[in-house]
């Protein structure tokens, strides 16, 4: 499963085979940028299983997430990645902010940014997006700090979970 979730990861294309997919499963890169003191995020994740979470979300059984009438894709997630995507450094919750969204194949990538960090040892995410729909949701997150990459799996059982860097 790991060389598959690797492939994924490195070969957006690979979605479009796995349009009929048998797990629920979003992807989120978080690299630190020490020299812009920033932490740039970006979130795969299968637009129909959103499309799902975000209908009983908005209590809208016809959201159509390609064509949505009223809010647009953006404005659904900046408050939705809110309250189900938090990042601690060191113990201090930090803020996020939603840059914007593109479409590939079947996925959505959402873009996210943490500005203004300081110089941090610990990091503990909390990722429970789609988890309310989905109780087999697994949602991975890479971290990379001066190319040295650490990984978690969050679930509904363990939607929280942190990563420690050393010097």
């Amino acid at each position: 499963m790991l060389s598959f979730i690797s492939i994924f990861c490195k070969t957006p294309y690979i979605i479009i085979s796995l349009m009929l997919h048998p797990m629920h499963l979003s992807v989120t890169e978080i690299e630190m940028d020490a020299e812009e003191r920033r932490l740039e995020i970006m979130m795969r994740v299968f637009m129909d299983d959103l499309e799902v979470t975000l209908r009983e979300e908005f209590k809208n059984p016809e959201l159509d997430i390609e064509n949505p009438k009223g809010l647009n894709v953006d404005q659904m997630m900046i408050d939705y990645l809110k309250a189900h995507f938090k990042i601690v450094l060191d113990g201090k919750p930090q803020t996020t902010l939603y840059l914007g969204h593109e479409q590939e194949g079947q996925a959505f990538i959402f873009y996210i940014e943490v500005s203004k960090v300081k110089k941090w040892k610990t990091i503990q995410v909390m990722n429970d997006i789609i988890m309310k729909t989905y109780h087999d949701q697994s949602n991975l997150v890479h971290v990379t700090v001066n190319e040295t990459v650490k990984s978690l799996r969050l679930t509904r059982s363990a939607p929280m979970d942190k990563l420690t860097f050393e010097d």
